[in-house]
C-alpha cells in the first residue's frame, strides 16, 4: 500500500452497515482527482471490535497521517480507530459519534426513531438486513429507484449484537472533527446528527441530501474531505 506523499495525509473511508466500500464509489474520484491519497476500508460489519480491527489493518499499512472519514455506522468505527496516533483529523458523515461507554444503540434510542428502523428485516440467523423498500423509500429516496435497488442487492448483513457493543476511548475528543449532516436522512436521526456535530465542535456542513449523501451529492462530499485534507497537511 502506498504512503502518504508529500502532498498531505492519506484519507481512509469507513463504509457504514449493510454497505461495502462501494459506497465510496463517487467521492473517491473526485479525491483522486485532487490527488489525495485514499483507502477505502471493507469492513465485515459482524461486529464493532472486528470493523474496528479491519479499519486498525488499513491504518497500520500507511506511512504517515491518516484523515478518517465514516459514513453512518461507521462514524463508531473511526470514534474507536481513530485513536490511533497517525490520525489527525475525523470526517463523519450522516455518523453515529458515541462517547466513551456509549454504543450506537444508546444514541438510536435517545432519540426519535427514524423511518427505515421499520424497513429492518431479521433473518433469524443473529443477523439483520433492510428491506428493498426501505432503501427505495428511506435511505436513499434521493437516488433513482433502481440505484436503490442494487444498494439493497449488494448489502451486507449486519450482527445484532453490533449496535449494542460500546465504545472504549472517543477520537473526536482529541481531534480536529468535519460533520456532515443530511438535512433529508430517513436512517440516521438528523436531530441526533445536528446534536452530535455541536457535541464535537465540529466544522460542520448540511446537505438536502438522504442518508446516501456520499452517492446523491459526492462532489459536495469530497468537498468536504478535502477541506479536512487540506487543515491535516498544514
Amino acid at each position: 500500500m502506498d504512503s502518504a506523499s508529500s502532498a498531505g495525509p492519506t484519507v481512509v473511508l469507513v463504509h457504514g452497515a449493510w454497505a461495502d466500500a462501494s459506497s465510496w464509489r463517487l467521492v473517491i474520484p473526485r479525491l483522486l482527482d485532487q490527488g489525495v491519497p485514499v483507502v477505502a476500508v471493507q469492513n465485515p460489519t459482524t461486529s464493532l471490535a472486528e470493523d474496528v480491527s479491519a479499519t486498525k489493518r488499513v491504518l497500520a499499512a500507511i506511512e504517515g497521517p491518516v484523515v478518517l472519514v465514516g459514513h453512518s455506522w461507521g462514524g463508531a468505527v473511526i470514534t474507536e480507530s481513530g485513536n490511533d496516533p497517525k490520525v489527525k483529523a475525523l470526517v463523519y458523515v450522516a455518523a453515529f459519534a458515541p462517547k466513551a461507554g456509549e454504543s450506537v444503540g444508546d444514541q438510536v434510542g435517545a432519540h426519535a426513531s427514524p423511518p427505515a428502523l421499520s424497513r429492518i428485516v431479521d433473518s433469524g440467523d443473529g443477523f439483520l438486513k433492510l428491506s428493498e423498500e426501505g432503501w427505495i423509500s428511506d435511505v436513499a429516496q434521493d437516488l433513482p429507484a433502481k440505484d436503490a435497488r442494487v444498494l439493497a442487492v449488494v448489502q451486507a448483513p449486519l450482527s445484532k449484537t453490533t449496535f449494542g457493543e460500546k465504545i472504549t476511548a472517543a477520537a473526536w475528543g482529541s481531534r480536529p472533527t468535519w460533520y456532515i449532516v443530511s438535512a433529508d436522512d430517513r436512517a440516521v436521526s438528523v436531530e441526533l446528527q445536528r446534536n452530535l456535530a455541536v457535541a464535537m465542535k465540529a466544522k460542520t456542513t448540511e446537505l438536502k441530501a438522504s442518508h446516501m449523501s456520499l452517492l446523491s451529492m459526492p462532489d459536495a462530499v469530497a468537498a468536504v474531505i478535502v477541506d479536512a485534507f487540506n487543515a491535516a497537511k498544514a
